[in-house]
């Protein structure tokens, strides 16, 4: 499977040149990061000889249909602990069609992630555990090769976060190329400061990081009429689509910043592009009502 994304340029009113890491581009299901940080973990598990894929997450969560879509075509079983109550949506269709089994898991239980695995499956020599999101130190070698891709220094690198690993590994890449390259990391939960955390678990320089928590909107997919209203208007500009729970707050903060004054104009960004475009159908109410 072809993992290398384009990079391209834009332009908008407020920024009148920037590149994007087109890493959505990669595949439609096991779309962006997702693929990234699950490539290494497969050949992880291919040579332990597990067939059957076992991980965490969210009704809406792009990680469990890119496992999903990946375990599919790699003849391989796929199990999902999916946090909170019994639910049917349009992502969870997918990932049963794509043949994963779904286990609906209580948000105390859900918290731990090892006895529920160990519970269900420690005795499955063949089962082997992803943790939510694919974090793992494999997954941060994936997101390293993105900053290998590269045919251009730039100024500024932008991503969002979740739990951190894509960051970790863009900044891996960073350090390792010894690039004078900010990585500018937006995190998409409340209360983000934790995020510098998680990175430091897999990179120690940290000198290249800077963490913009204030654009979470609310917290973890939640969003506000001010989001929506960037959404339309930026992809309508740019023709490229973003979701409201990742890349949409990543590209806020770059105006926001830029319109500051924090970055400047002439500066060279490019964003990273990490897909999630399904995330946009849990919040579709919100988008019809803003039409």
């Amino acid at each position: 499977m072809q993992i290398f994304s384009p990079t391209q340029h834009f332009s908008t009113t407020w920024l009148p040149s920037f590149s994007v890491k087109r890493d959505d581009l990669i595949d439609p299901f096991i779309s962006g990061n997702k693929w990234r940080k699950l490539k290494y973990l497969l050949k992880v598990a291919q040579n332990q000889k597990k067939n059957h894929l076992v991980t965490f997450g969210g009704a809406y969560s792009n990680h469990l249909l890119a496992t999903a879509a990946a375990s599919a075509r790699f003849n391989l079983k796929a199990t999902a602990f999916v946090r909170g109550e019994n639910v049917q949506n349009e992502m969870l269709l997918l990932c049963k069609l794509y043949g994963m089994t779904l286990i609906f898991t209580d948000r105390d239980s859900y918290k731990n992630k090892i006895d529920l695995f160990n519970t269900h499956f420690g005795d499955d020599e063949q089962c082997f555990f992803i943790d939510e999101g694919g974090a793992s130190y494999e997954a941060t070698v994936g997101c390293a090769e993105i900053i290998d891709e590269l045919d251009q220094p730039f100024d500024h690198i932008f991503c969002a976060a979740g739990t951190g690993t894509t960051a970790a590994g863009l900044l891996k890449g960073i350090n390792k190329n010894q690039l004078n390259t900010t990585l500018n990391v937006v995190p998409v939960l409340k209360g983000g400061s934790f995020i510098e955390t998680e990175i430091a678990k897999y990179e120690n320089d940290l000198a290249n990081l800077v963490l913009h928590t204030n654009y979470h909107f609310g917290g973890y997919a939640k969003t506000t009429p001010e989001l929506i209203s960037f959404i339309k208007t930026f992809t309508s500009e740019t023709g490229m689509l973003i979701d409201p729970v990742y890349t949409a707050k990543m590209f806020y903060a770059i105006k926001d910043l830029v319109e500051r004054g924090q970055i400047k104009t002439d500066s060279k960004i490019l964003a990273l592009h990490t897909g999630g475009l399904f995330g946009i159908l849990g919040m579709k109410d919100k988008f019809n009502s803003s039409f």
